[in-house]
C-alpha cells in the first residue's frame, strides 16, 4: 500500500462528521491489508511508530520539513517502516547528521500531504478524530469479528496493531491465541476524569475509592522465584526496581500479575514530586546507591492473575478480595467501600492531605478493561489554575493548520522584568477560540521563525494544571505538568498575572 492512501484515509476520516462514517472509511483502507503493512497501518492510524523514540528533535523535523517535496506519490508504507528502522538504528560518532540527512531524504521522497503527516506523526500530535474505540471497530469490521473480541484482544497483546493483524489475517479465529500469559504484560485499565468524588460516586453506585498516586504504573509478573515489573507502556523495568521485586518474590502465590503503582516516599511518609520518582528509571542507574537514597514503595490494586487462574473477568470487589488476601497491608493501596458523598470526600481530602494526586471511584462489579478510558474507573485530582501570559505561539497542523495553537506560557517576575516561561500547552481549545487566538495574536506579533510567533506579552489565560515539576528546560526550573487552557482572562492585564514566587509557592506546597 503507498502512504498516499493511508493520508487520503486520515485526512477523510479527520473531515468526516459521524462515527458511523469514520469507522467505515477506516474499515475499507484496512480490509485488503495483511501482515506488516496490516500492523503498520494501524500504528501510524493510532498516532505512533513502531520503532518508538528515533532520537529527532523538533528542529531536525523542522529542518526536513523545508527539503523540497515530491510531485508524485511514490513512497509505500514498507518505505517508510524501513526508513524509522533505519533512522532508529543509528549509533555512534555523526550519527545525529546521518539520521538528519536519512530523515531528509526520506521527506525528500513524500508529497506535500504526505510531509504534512509524517510531521505530525513524528512530533506525536496526529488527531485525525478517529480515537482508539473508532480504529477497534474499523479493524473490527474490516476483519469480520467482534469488536469486543478485538478489544480483549488487543488489551492481551499489549497493543492494538498486533491484534490487528492477526485478525485481518485469520478473522476471529486469529484471535484465539490472545491469553493472559506470565510475562505477557497486559495493556493496564485506565480512569476517565470525574470533577467531584461526591458525584463519582453517585454515578457508579456500589463503588470502591482509592488513593491516587502520583508514581510510575507498574504491572508485576511472577513464577516462583522469577519476577519481573514492567512499565505502564509495557517496557520492563525489572533491573531498576529491586524494592518491588524483592516485595513480590516473597508473596505466597505461584504464579501472579499484579498492577500498580511505585513512587518514592519521605520519611514522615509523604510523596516526594513524581520526577524525583522517575530518576529510578533513568538510562544510567546506580541502582544501589539510588535504593539507598531514593527508597521505592509498591501499592498494589489489582489482580489480573492467580495461581494459573485469570481474573480479569472477575469483578473489581473480588479481585480486590483476593488481592488484599494475599499482600500484606502495607503494599496495599489505600480503599474504602461503602461510603455516602460526604464520607468521600474525606477521604478526598485525606488523600490530597497526605500528598497523593487525588483519588480513583471504581464501580465494584466492574471486570478488568484495558486500553480506552471508560466510565468503570473514575479518577478525582485536586485541579489547580494560575492566570499566566502568552509569550509566543506555534502553528498547528493537521485539523489544526493555518492556526496558532501551542501556547508558550509565561509567569510574571517582578524582581528581574519580564516573564518566566513555565511551559507549552495546545489543550483545551475549540475552533473558536484557535481562530480568536490565532487574530489576537498576530495582531501583537514582534517576530517568527518558520515554526513559532513571538508576540507582545499582553494576552492572559487561566490555565489548569495537575501539578509542577522541576525542570532544566525552562530558566525558572519549573514546568507545568498536564497544562490546558480553560479560557482567556480578557478582564485582565498582564500586571495582573500570576507571578514566578507565586508558582514556587505552589511547588512547595505540593512537595
Amino acid at each position: 500500500m503507498l502512504l498516499a492512501d493511508l493520508v487520503a484515509t486520515s485526512a477523510d476520516v479527520q473531515a468526516a462528521r459521524g462515527r458511523l462514517d469514520k469507522i467505515g472509511r477506516l474499515a475499507t483502507l484496512l480490509e485488503g491489508l495483511r501482515g506488516d503493512e496490516a500492523r503498520i497501518a494501524v500504528t501510524f492510524l493510532s498516532g505512533s511508530i513502531r520503532q518508538g523514540r528515533l532520537g529527532i528533535g523538533g528542529a531536525a523535523l523542522r529542518e526536513a520539513r523545508d527539503v523540497s517535496p515530491a510531485g508524485e506519490p511514490r513512497l509505500a508504507l514498507l518505505d517508510v517502516d524501513r526508513a524509522f528502522a533505519e533512522i532508529g538504528g543509528l549509533a555512534g560518532p555523526g550519527s545525529a547528521r546521518a539520521r538528519q540527512q536519512r530523515l531528509r531524504d526520506l521527506f525528500a521522497a513524500a508529497t506535500p500531504p504526505e510531509q504534512d503527516f509524517l510531521m505530525r506523526l513524528l512530533f506525536g500530535e496526529l488527531r485525525q478524530g478517529a480515537q482508539e474505540g473508532v480504529l477497534i471497530d474499523a479493524v473490527a469490521r474490516a476483519a469480520k469479528v467482534p469488536p469486543a473480541r478485538l478489544r480483549r484482544a488487543a488489551m492481551l497483546a499489549g497493543d492494538l496493531a498486533t491484534a490487528a493483524e492477526a485478525a485481518l489475517a485469520s478473522g476471529d479465529a486469529g484471535l484465539d491465541r490472545f491469553r493472559v500469559e506470565l510475562f505477557t504484560p497486559v495493556r493496564p485499565m485506565l480512569a476517565d476524569s470525574a470533577d467531584d468524588v461526591a458525584a463519582a460516586v453517585g454515578t457508579l453506585g456500589d463503588a470502591a475509592i482509592e488513593y491516587k498516586l502520583d508514581g510510575a504504573r507498574v504491572q508485576v509478573h511472577k513464577s516462583g522465584d522469577l519476577v519481573k515489573v514492567y512499565s505502564r507502556a509495557l517496557n520492563e523495568v525489572t533491573a531498576a526496581v529491586p524494592e518491588v521485586v524483592d516485595a513480590v518474590r516473597a508473596l505466597p502465590a505461584e504464579t501472579l500479575i499484579l498492577d500498580g503503582e511505585v513512587l518514592a516516599l519521605r520519611a514522615g511518609g509523604t510523596p516526594v514530586p513524581f520526577q524525583e520518582t522517575m530518576r529510578r528509571f533513568g538510562r544510567r542507574l546506580d541502582v544501589d546507591a539510588l535504593r539507598r537514597d531514593l527508597p521505592l514503595f509498591p501499592f498494589f490494586f489489582d489482580l489480573l492473575q492467580v495461581d494459573g487462574r485469570e481474573t480479569l473477568d472477575d469483578s473489581q470487589s473480588d479481585r480486590f478480595t483476593v488481592l488484599t488476601d494475599l499482600l500484606p497491608a502495607s503494599i496495599v493501596i489505600p480503599h474504602v467501600t461503602g461510603v455516602t458523598g460526604e464520607q468521600a470526600q474525606a477521604f478526598l481530602d485525606a488523600a490530597l492531605a497526605s500528598g497523593h494526586e487525588g483519588v480513583v471511584v471504581k464501580r465494584r462489579a466492574a471486570p478488568y478493561a484495558a486500553g480506552s478510558r471508560g466510565s468503570d474507573w473514575l479518577k478525582v485530582k485536586a485541579v489547580r489554575t494560575l492566570d499566566l501570559v502568552v509569550l509566543a505561539a506555534e502553528w498547528g497542523s493537521g485539523r489544526r493548520k493555518g492556526w496558532l495553537s501551542n501556547l508558550h506560557l509565561g509567569a510574571r517576575d517582578p524582581v528581574n522584568g519580564g516573564f518566566v516561561m513555565l511551559g507549552k500547552t495546545f489543550k483545551g481549545m475549540t475552533d473558536e477560540v484557535l481562530a480568536w487566538q490565532t487574530r489576537e495574536l498576530l495582531a501583537r506579533e514582534i517576530s517568527r521563525d518558520s515554526y513559532v510567533v513571538f508576540v507582545r506579552p499582553e494576552l492572559v489565560v487561566e490555565i489548569a494544571f495537575n501539578g509542577i515539576q522541576a525542570s532544566p528546560h525552562y530558566p525558572g526550573g519549573l514546568a507545568l505538568r498536564f497544562a490546558r487552557l480553560k479560557g482567556y482572562r480578557t478582564d485582565k492585564t498582564a500586571a495582573e498575572a500570576d507571578t514566578i514566587e507565586t508558582v514556587r509557592a505552589v511547588y512547595r506546597q505540593l512537595y
